[in-house]
């Protein structure tokens, strides 16, 4: 039988033999459990803001609406529970190899923290080793840690640089963020088709000319064959 875990205010079944990171980061929203003051006083606070929207949150289509939101924004902020040094956990290796490592197109989810409306896109991270490598599906994981937090693009970038800096060590480290804001398009100034690319770079990638250049000619080229 699994064990149980509580995490801000939700209990979430967890395997004995993972960590409650891992536990987190793949569960089915459906799967949670609202057990928290705070998540049922959130509930309560969506049930009136359906009545002061002009809605009855009586009616069938929304009587479980206030319980699904609770859940809903428990799993999007699942960010706060998480951080990278524990989601790459032990996939660090000693590797001599030198030269640029890249993940491009890692899909990315996120919210706007001005108006909780969501902005989602493609993130590319690269680094040059320094003695050491990541295993490749870590760089997606730390991305998920801070996208699933309330976020401007711009510090959201800094953040997946810093932790890969902090953890990898590497001679440099770059990360673009090419996103769509849904405050632009459903809302605001309406521009459906304005995208907001970001950058971030440290070490080799931000002192270096040449390595800069090759990072973002691949970070914004097309592959062939994809």
């Amino acid at each position: 039988m699994p064990n149980t875990k509580e995490t801000k205010g939700v209990i979430r079944a967890v395997p004995a033999a993972r960590t409650a990171a891992a536990a987190l980061a793949s569960l089915d929203p459906d799967d949670l459990i609202v057990a928290d003051e705070r998540v049922s006083e959130l509930e309560g606070l969506i049930h009136r803001q359906l009545e002061l929207i002009g809605e009855d949150p009586e009616r069938d289509g929304l009587i479980k609406t206030p319980s699904r939101v609770a859940k809903s924004m428990a799993w999007l902020t699942r960010g706060y529970e998480l951080n990278a040094r524990d989601v790459i956990g032990d996939a660090l290796f000693e590797e001599s190899h030198e030269q640029m490592v890249m993940v491009r197109d890692i899909e990315m989810y996120s919210m706007c923290e001005h108006h909780m409306l969501p902005f989602f896109g493609k993130v590319h991270v690269a680094y040059i080793p320094n003695g050491k490598i990541v295993g490749l599906s870590k760089l997606p994981r730390v991305v998920e840690v801070f996208a699933r937090r309330l976020q401007v693009q711009e510090r959201l970038g800094e953040q997946i640089a810093n932790a890969i800096d902090e953890v990898l060590q590497p001679r440099g480290v770059g990360v673009v963020i090419e996103a769509v804001h849904l405050c632009m398009m459903m809302r605001g100034v309406e521009k459906q088709s304005s995208r907001t690319i970001t950058s971030s770079l440290r070490g080799l990638f931000k002192d270096d000319a040449k390595t800069r250049s090759e990072f973002l000619r691949l970070a914004h080229g097309r592959m062939e064959g994809y």
